[in-house]
């Protein structure tokens, strides 16, 4: 009775934290799947900006279209890794087909000029997004400076006066060699499962060498 009480707990824990890691590696295979189908519909042929885009059903669609900007930015403080603090670029465009919608070109250096953009046609290629950013921490935009916090589609549209639809720009003809792109990729979706599962593996064997090291202290004062 002596062993067998400590024995259950400690093959007892040994088991769960086991499947706690084989849970995290079944996530990991999840996960890994979700990106992998993300990251085809990002790179798939793109096709012109549907009549009617649907956050839900077109989030990520690829698209190109011609387009001549209409007027001046909002500007959106933002980062990007290898880059810095910066500010996003959301330009109102027209496209060849008469539709007003938004180009997010991407990034420029907090001290960089406003390019001279207004009146600019070129061909675009993109991904039609709808940045979910906002939340209650979020500060509203300082109008005042011109600085947005974060990309609210509806909101900046209606700032704009244009259709809310944004594209996030992955390349233009020709270049805007004034501001750096930032396309829609999938390294900003986090995927933490492999760590998980080496922490509940890793505490799973550091239980059951406490387990051990229990048992054989027991075994030492019952001899």
């Amino acid at each position: 009775m002596r062993f067998l009480i400590p024995l259950i707990f400690g093959l007892g824990g040994f088991a769960v934290l086991v499947s706690l890691g084989l849970w995290q590696v079944q996530r990991l295979s999840w996960k890994e799947a979700i990106l992998a189908d993300i990251e085809t519909r990002i790179a798939a042929a793109p096709v012109a900006v549907p009549a009617t885009p649907e956050p839900e059903d077109d989030r990520l669609l690829p698209v190109t279209v011609g387009a001549e900007v209409t007027g001046d930015p909002i500007r959106v403080l933002a980062s990007a890794k290898g880059f810095g603090p910066g500010y996003r670029l959301i330009y109102p465009v027209r496209t060849d087909s008469g539709r007003a919608l938004m180009i997010d070109f991407g990034l420029i250096p907090v001290e960089a000029p406003l390019p001279r953009m207004t009146g600019r046609a070129m061909d675009v290629t993109g991904n039609l997004h709808w940045p979910d950013e906002v939340d209650g921490f979020t500060p509203e935009p300082d109008l005042g400076a011109d600085i947005w916090f974060a990309r609210d589609v509806p909101a900046m549209a209606a700032a704009l006066g244009v259709d809310p639809v944004l594209i996030i720009a992955r390349a233009s003809d020709p270049t805007v060699v004034e501001v750096t792109p930032v396309p829609v990729t999938t390294d900003s979706i986090p995927n933490s499962h492999l760590g998980y599962a080496i922490q509940w593996f890793g505490l799973a064997f550091v239980w059951l060498g406490m387990t051990v090291f229990l048992l054989w202290r027991i075994r030492r004062r019952t001899v």
